[in-house]
């Protein structure tokens, strides 16, 4: 979830994660697997991963599926996580990686099979241009999939201002988030809710990274944390909110046809 379009004020989220090489990704591996089952990854050539991040699902889809994939993100730093991901994954022939911005994606009209966007839209404000822009690229018949954080109902509004001040991110309730999908003019279609567990969610995301990839990220976390006292107080602010055991607090998966 690294790609932040346009930001907002708590982009220092983003720049965090990419400092330490560690991706928030709601669902983890099971979320990735709805998502590329249903956009029919077993049919497809070229994938785009749009944000991502430290390149865990890139390097999943082309070592696992076989495609050749292009990743990008809007962060330097998180490509370099990525080329490192491609490299220990042995698929580094087969990942190509990029800087680049969901809004103005560098790329010709319906040139991919799937697009794949996970964690991304919430950090973006123009989320009809996102979304607009990942139809753009793909292939007529091709398939969008984004797996994305939304509210089962209104956050009160001490949860919207954590979720903006502290991650930098707005979220939308299923509700907007359905209004959106429709607004995409896809066809065939699907959105699955999904409740947060938070313990499941901690497993889920080490199985997603990996323990040793995910050890040595906390291991830079708690080095920064120790030697920049100025750091501290937005370590405890960005790791430490506690949206994920918000009740209110769920992801989707949402699928198209174009």
């Amino acid at each position: 979830m690294a790609d932040s379009g346009t930001a907002f004020s708590g982009i220092e989220y983003l720049d965090m994660q990419a400092y330490v090489g560690i991706t928030k990704h709601v669902g983890g591996i099971e979320a990735t697997n709805e998502l590329l089952g249903r956009c029919h990854i077993g049919d497809a050539r070229e994938v785009l991963n749009v944000g991502c991040g430290i390149g865990v699902t890139s390097a999943y889809i082309a070592k696992k599926h076989g495609c050749h994939v292009v990743g990008v993100d809007i962060s330097e730093k998180m490509i370099e996580w990525s080329r490192r991901r491609a490299r220990q994954e042995g698929v580094e022939s087969d990942v190509e990686l990029r800087v680049a911005d969901i809004l103005e994606l560098p790329f010709e009209p319906g040139r991919f099979d799937v697009v794949i966007v996970e964690s991304v839209i919430v950090f973006v404000e123009d989320k009809v241009r996102a979304i607009r822009e990942c139809v753009r690229v793909t292939k007529p018949g091709g398939y969008i999939g984004l797996s994305e954080s939304c509210w089962t109902e209104e956050p009160s509004p001490a949860l919207a201002v954590l979720a903006r001040r502290d991650l930098g991110a707005e979220v939308p309730t299923a509700e907007a988030w359905q209004a959106l999908w429709a607004a995409s003019g896809l066809k065939d279609r699907t959105a699955t809710i999904h409740q947060i567990d938070a313990r499941k969610e901690v497993r889920d995301r080490l199985r997603w990274i990996g323990a040793r990839w995910a050890l040595r990220a906390l291991g830079r976390l708690f080095h920064l944390y120790l030697t920049k006292p100025t750091a501290r107080a937005s370590i405890k602010a960005q790791f430490g909110t506690g949206l994920d055991s918000a009740r209110t607090l769920a992801y989707g998966v949402f699928t198209g046809r174009k």
